[in-house]
C-alpha cells in the first residue's frame, strides 16, 4: 500500500502537482522544492513560515533554489508528507511534532500535558542544547529538522457542554493527533479518542463524527471551527509546535553556501512563526468570546492532576531520559 501511495506521489511531483500550489514556476533554478504542510498560508503560523523561508532562500540564492507551495494538504496527508520527505518523493514538510514523534518519540516530550506554562518556557527548551539534540535526532530518519516552528497553546472547543473539570470531558468523542501522549492524555480524562486527519476536521464536528478536538486559537478559525463548536475551554494544557523538514539527500547535495543560507532562511521561519502567533492570540481571543456559545476558563490544578499519571504510562515510549532532562531544564529556567 505504501509503495502504490508513494508512487502516487512521484507521478503527482511529476506533474506539478494541482492549482492550489504556487510559486514563480522558473525554468532557471538549479534546485525546485516542493513545500507541503496541513493548514493555511497567510496569517497562519505554517504558511507565514514557509513564507518567510521562500522569500530569504530564494532571494539569497539568487534563484539557484525555487521553492513552490502545497498548503493545506494539497499534495498528500500529512502523515504521507512525512513519508514521502524521507523517501525524496517530497523536499519539504511542516508536519507537527507529535506527528514526527511517530518517528522520533523524544519529539512528543514538550507535549506532555503542562509540561511548560508559557510560550517563553517552551522556546527556552527549544532554543537550547536541549531543542539542538532534539533536532539532530531526524538525521537517522531520512531527514534535516532545519527548525522548529510554532504553533501554541491548544484550548479544547466541543458541542456537548462547557468545560470547568476534567470529569466534563468524561464520554466525549475527541479528535486528536496519533501521538500516544495526547491520546493517553485524553483517555485520562475519560474521552473516546480519534485521530481523524487534521483537514477533515471541519466535517467531523459538523457532522457530529466526533464531538470536539483540540487546537491553538489559531489553527480552531484557521480550519473555521467555530462554526461548528460551541464551546471553548481555555486551558493551555499543551504545547503544539511544528518542525520544518528537509530530505537529508537534497540538503547533503547542496554546497556549503547553499547550506548556510537554508539553515537562515530556516532561522527566519522560526521567527515568523512565532511573531504570528503571538499577534493574533489577543484578537482570536477576542474574537472567541464573540463566536463560541460558552468561553470557560477552568481551574486547572484538577486537571493537572488527573494527567499526572501520563508522565510514566508513556515513558516505555519516548523513554524517561529526555522526560527527565526537560524537567530539570524548566526548573533551572524557572529558577
Amino acid at each position: 500500500m505504501m509503495a502504490l501511495v508513494l508512487s502516487s506521489l512521484l507521478f503527482l511531483a511529476a506533474c506539478g502537482g494541482d492549482g492550489e500550489a504556487n510559486g514563480s514556476g522558473s525554468d532557471e533554478a538549479e534546485y525546485k522544492w516542493k513545500l507541503g504542510w496541513n493548514s493555511g498560508e497567510e496569517g497562519d503560523s505554517k504558511g507565514e513560515a514557509a513564507i518567510a523561508f521562500r522569500e530569504y532562500v530564494e532571494a539569497e540564492s539568487d534563484g539557484r533554489i525555487e521553492i513552490e507551495f502545497f498548503p493545506n494538504e494539497t499534495y498528500a496527508t500529512s502523515p504521507e508528507m512525512i513519508e514521502a520527505v524521507q523517501v525524496g518523493a517530497l523536499e519539504m514538510a511542516i508536519p507537527g511534532a507529535n506527528e514526527l514523534a511517530n518517528i522520533v518519540p523524544e519529539y512528543a516530550a514538550l507535549s506532555l500535558p503542562f509540561m511548560v506554562e508559557t510560550p517563553e518556557e517552551a522556546h527556552a527548551v527549544l532554543d537550547s542544547e536541549l531543542g539542538a539534540d532534539l533536532r539532530k535526532k531526524a538525521e537517522d530518519h531520512g531527514f534535516v529538522a532545519l527548525t522548529d516552528t510554532e504553533l501554541g497553546f491548544t484550548q479544547i472547543t466541543n458541542n456537548v457542554r462547557p468545560i470547568q473539570k476534567p470529569e466534563d470531558l468524561e464520554g466525549l468523542q475527541m479528535r486528536s493527533p496519533n501521538d500516544v501522549t495526547l491520546i493517553e492524555t485524553f483517555e485520562a480524562f475519560g474521552s473516546s479518542v480519534s485521530t481523524m486527519a487534521y483537514t477533515e476536521l471541519y466535517n467531523g464536528l459538523s457532522q457530529g463524527v466526533i464531538d470536539g478536538q483540540f487546537n491553538p486559537l489559531l489553527n480552531i478559525f484557521d480550519q473555521n471551527m467555530h462554526e461548528v463548536q460551541d464551546y471553548l475551554a481555555m486551558t493551555n494544557f499543551t504545547y503544539y509546535y511544528c518542525y520544518m523538514m528537509l530530505n537529508k539527500d537534497v540538503f547533503d547535495s547542496l554546497d556549503e553556501d547553499l547550506q548556510q543560507i537554508v539553515m537562515e532562511g530556516a532561522e527566519k521561519a522560526r521567527q515568523a512563526s512565532r511573531d504570528v502567533v503571538a499577534e493574533s492570540e489577543e484578537k482570536y481571543y477576542e474574537r472567541a468570546l464573540e463566536e463560541f456559545e460558552e468561553v470557560t476558563e477552568p481551574d486547572l490544578e484538577p486537571f493537572q492532576e488527573v494527567a499526572e499519571p501520563v508522565y510514566k504510562e508513556v515513558e516505555d515510549v519516548m523513554g524517561p531520559e529526555i522526560i527527565q532532562d526537560m524537567q530539570t531544564f524548566l526548573e533551572e529556567y524557572r529558577q
